[in-house]
């Protein structure tokens, strides 16, 4: 059975908001990485009512980002679970999917698609910490900030950028992971507190809802993907050809390598590249950002790759989406400047009031009653109920 205990170093602490508990330090955490002691975890799981959960992925490491940590606090244990061993968490994902068990966040969203993507998770019952606050009107939304404020607890921001799918993790990469969740559950009791006292709690429980329900992106390479970056429209016909070819090569090489596009090669070097189309090594060698390395290891490539493009056909841009008519954009504005008033009424972000999407099918389809409104399906219960005559006498 491995269970390994870390302990957290020491972290400074002052009082904030009359608070009287003030840790310095954190209880040892419990890392699973073998069947037995995931089977000792998953017993303490599924009795608990409520669990705080967080992810670490390695996006600034691979080609396509993985779950490398997967932690986990009841309201007595941190669990530190390692998914790149050979262990069975569909157990844990029925826990996840479970609506009896509240599952707490902060800022679930990148969370529940990882969860989606890679082991076809759905989330029910979730509190996001995140989202809270956000509803709350705080101008401070980071985890860390809300520790020192709640807590007292400094955090440091030293693993921020670890590679999490390295191994073995180092005592003070496993604490900073624990952090992430072992403060999460009494964070989301004093937040609901707020919540409640506000009259927030029913709206905060709609949004929670709708969180829940993630899109999975499409995160496969585009191919005109080069189209979106900042100056490509700028270039000569001759220049977007040779920016394509580039574009195309970093993401064979990126995928040969299993790294992300930006360590093979960034944005701008490819635009200047492109811009210059460079004939010689010396040439390559000034644009921006090119290394030596790079220079050694793709500089022959890159040179026979312009050389072709100059003599390709030019690619053709994309075709642009359709202007919505006139009397959209009239609605659309309407409501949007609506939804700004509202927001600046309460102290808080225009999303929080409704989503941009939602003014936008409420923008096309013009409803003009409250049923009419409520098979859009853009607003939940509570904010058809809220704002539901707002918009409609907007819309009229």
């Amino acid at each position: 059975m491995t269970v390994n205990r870390t302990k957290r170093p020491e972290t400074h602490s002052k009082p904030d908001m009359g608070n009287q508990s003030s840790p310095t330090t954190l209880p040892p955490s419990r890392y699973v990485a073998d069947t037995d002691a995931w089977a000792a975890c998953l017993r303490d799981l599924q009795v608990a009512s409520r669990l705080a959960i967080d992810l670490e992925a390695n996006s600034m490491f691979a080609y396509r980002e993985r779950v490398c940590l997967i932690q986990v606090s009841t309201e007595t244990t941190d669990y530190i679970i390692d998914p790149t061993q050979s262990i069975d968490l569909s157990g844990l994902g029925e826990i996840v999917a479970n609506p009896a068990v509240e599952k707490v966040f902060h800022a679930a969203e990148y969370d529940l698609i990882l969860m989606r993507r890679d082991y076809g998770w759905r989330l029910h019952n979730l509190f996001d910490t995140m989202w809270a606050v956000r509803i709350l009107g705080y101008s401070q939304m980071g985890l860390a900030g809300l520790l020192e404020r709640f807590f007292g607890v400094q955090t440091s921001k030293r693993f921020q950028k670890a590679n999490w799918c390295r191994r073995p993790l180092s005592a003070a990469e496993l604490a900073y992971a624990q952090m992430d969740t072992h403060y999460l559950l009494p964070l989301r009791d004093r937040l609901a507190a707020e919540l409640e006292a506000g009259g927030h709690a029913s709206e905060a429980a709609e949004i929670f809802r709708e969180q829940s329900d993630v899109r999975l992106p499409n995160n496969g390479f585009d191919p005109d993907g080069f189209w979106s970056l900042n100056g490509t429209l700028d270039l000569r016909p001759e220049q977007q050809s040779v920016l394509k070819e580039l574009y195309l090569f970093r993401d064979r090489e990126a995928k040969r390598r299993n790294v992300p596009h930006f360590k093979v090669m960034g944005d701008r070097t490819l635009l200047e590249t492109a811009d210059k189309m460079p004939t010689s090594f010396n040439e390559l060698a000034d644009v921006h950002g090119m290394t030596k390395q790079q220079l050694q290891r793709y500089g022959r490539t890159m040179l026979g790759l312009i050389a072709g493009a100059r003599q390709a056909s030019p690619p053709k841009p994309p075709k642009r989406t359709p202007r919505p008519p006139e009397h959209v954009l009239n609605l659309y504005d309407r409501v949007h400047r609506w939804r700004k008033a509202r927001a600046q009424e309460r102290g808080v972000e225009s999303d929080v009031i409704i989503s941009r999407d939602s003014l936008w099918s409420i923008a096309h389809a013009n409803p003009q009653s409250i049923d009419e409104l409520a098979a859009l399906g853009a607003l939940g219960p509570w904010r058809l109920e809220t704002y539901g005559e707002d918009i409609l006498r907007l819309l009229r």
